[in-house]
């Protein structure tokens, strides 16, 4: 059951009173703005899908979209989503397939998601012909635990995909994986075979933290992981933190910033927890079943148990913590809460994705994938068996398919924009969408709104929209509200490139 709207005000009048209370506390309390903060209160993060308006596509016409995209592309983004873990954490709601047993066996289940990713591929490179000869910008290998796979497993999935995508001297290779299985000798065998990046999901630097999540790693691994990566000569490390967790407190959230002040990763995705099903808002992918935490019966259960769940305001202290604490250190957000060091970012697939300027396809293969392109996009099954019959048919295996009307089109490519926390022009917009403009109606209408309420500027000289510090923290929310009204979507868009 969601937070009541006077629960989720007193949350938010609860802060840690060692830690100054963020400016956006007060931005959410204020009554005009209360459809974000009841949004935060179980908000899905990163605002990744932006989902079509026009549901029951025809997949054929989604794949004649992409293929026409294709045709004459610059750089885009390719997924190969290998699903296995070795446990669920308890925030999890991805499509997982949990492999146990003997490490034979273990070996034999990973491998065998191997073949059903290449035999997916071959299905698209068969279905949408200019997928092979489109340049891949960045290659992520992800999951799941992909770093579960043995090393022959992993040798023959790059291989396919080198020897059969448009992959050129630029295009960055990346691994996800444990701290747990990410050890030396595999992130070494990952240089051998041309990996130029590699990322782990270390979600906390804090012990008792991690055990709640039902991490199966420790902090002593999470820094390990960094340092050996650095070892076997990886130029980007990437980790993944996360705030909101049970337990957490403001200041382990500090002590995890001391942790990544000393190592110095490349570059650090932080996350708040989410808690609504990602398939009510389309932020995310979610699989066939919720997350532990996700259910009202069981949070309560843990919190009758004696533990904690952090306050609104907690939260956001967290967030401040880290926001402030990065910027300090010599990283750079972009886009919202990716921050990379000063030179090395933004991440290469994320900017193909979202900047105004490029916005470019990207294809997904693997259970529970997301494609899209400009015209409209796909979600592979999330079931598992329903795939893997699809793939054993020889169909490809994808579940919906959504399409972008000329208005749908207009209003995600400004979300897509605003996530990267770049000021919008209004040169790219008319660009990109003829004859129109983010300073007439309705986009003047609803940026004046936000600019009341002190969420973005507008600077009409230079024709430039850009959000406020306080906009820059709930962009998400005001991607996922503000400008998610069908009321007020543009009507007349043109035809987009």
């Amino acid at each position: 059951m969601a937070m009541t709207y006077p629960a989720a005000l007193d949350s938010l009048r609860r802060p840690d009173p060692d830690f100054p209370v963020p400016e956006v506390v007060g931005v959410l309390a204020a009554p005009e703005n209360r459809h974000l903060l009841e949004y935060v209160t179980e908000d899905p993060f990163g605002a990744h899908v932006f989902p079509g308006d026009v549901a029951d596509y025809p997949v054929e016409r989604f794949l004649a979209d992409l293929d026409a995209q294709l045709a004459d592309t610059a750089p885009i983004h390719l997924w190969s989503y290998i699903p296995t873990c070795a446990y669920r954490c308890r925030f999890c709601q991805y499509p997982v397939v949990l492999v146990k047993g003997p490490q034979s066996l273990v070996d034999d289940q990973a491998a065998e998601w191997v073949d059903w990713n290449i035999r997916e591929a071959r299905l698209w490179l068969r279905r949408v012909p200019n997928l092979a000869r489109a340049p891949i910008g960045e290659f992520n290998v992800f999951g799941g635990t992909p770093s579960l796979l043995p090393v022959d497993a992993i040798r023959r999935l790059l291989d396919f995909y080198r020897e059969n995508f448009a992959f050129g001297p630029d295009t960055a290779i990346r691994f996800e994986g444990d701290p747990s299985t990410l050890t030396p000798q595999k992130l070494e065998t990952l240089a051998e075979l041309g990996c130029t990046k590699v990322s782990s999901g270390v979600q906390s630097f804090d012990d008792e933290v991690l055990r709640e999540c039902g991490r199966e790693h420790t902090a002593r691994m999470c820094v390990d992981f960094i340092r050996d990566a650095r070892r076997a000569g990886f130029d980007w490390i990437s980790v993944d933190l996360m705030y909101g967790l049970l337990d957490q407190t403001v200041d382990s959230v500090r002590r995890d910033l001391d942790v990544i002040t000393e190592h110095e990763p490349t570059a650090v995705v932080c996350t708040k927890l989410h808690l609504r099903s990602y398939s009510d808002t389309r932020t995310g992918v979610a699989g066939v079943q919720p997350a532990a935490w996700q259910l009202p019966a069981y949070r309560d259960r843990r919190v009758r148990q004696g533990h904690r769940w952090p306050t609104l305001a907690e939260q956001y202290q967290m967030r401040e913590v880290l926001t402030e604490g990065l910027r300090a250190g010599g990283y750079v957000e972009h886009p919202t809460m990716y921050f990379a060091r000063q030179g090395k970012g933004p991440e290469v697939w994320k900017s193909i994705m979202v900047d105004q300027d490029r916005q470019e396809a990207e294809v997904a293969i693997g259970l529970g994938g997301s494609s899209s392109c400009r015209r409209s996009e796909a979600i592979t099954d999330v079931d598992r068996r329903r795939y893997v019959q699809a793939v054993e048919a020889g169909r490809l295996p994808l579940g919906s398919a959504t399409r972008f009307s000329d208005a749908a089109q207009e209003t995600r490519a400004v979300k897509m924009a605003l996530s990267s926390l770049q000021p919008l022009r209004d040169d790219l917009h008319a660009r990109r969408f003829p004859g129109r403009s983010l300073f007439a109606r309705p986009w003047s209408e609803r940026f004046a709104t936000l600019a009341d309420r002190g969420l973005v500027t507008l600077d009409p000289a230079a024709r430039r929209v850009a959000l406020t510090p306080a906009g820059e923290v709930l962009v998400e929310a005001v991607i996922n509200t503000d400008l998610d009204d069908p009321a007020w979507l543009p009507t007349t868009a043109g035809t987009s490139s």
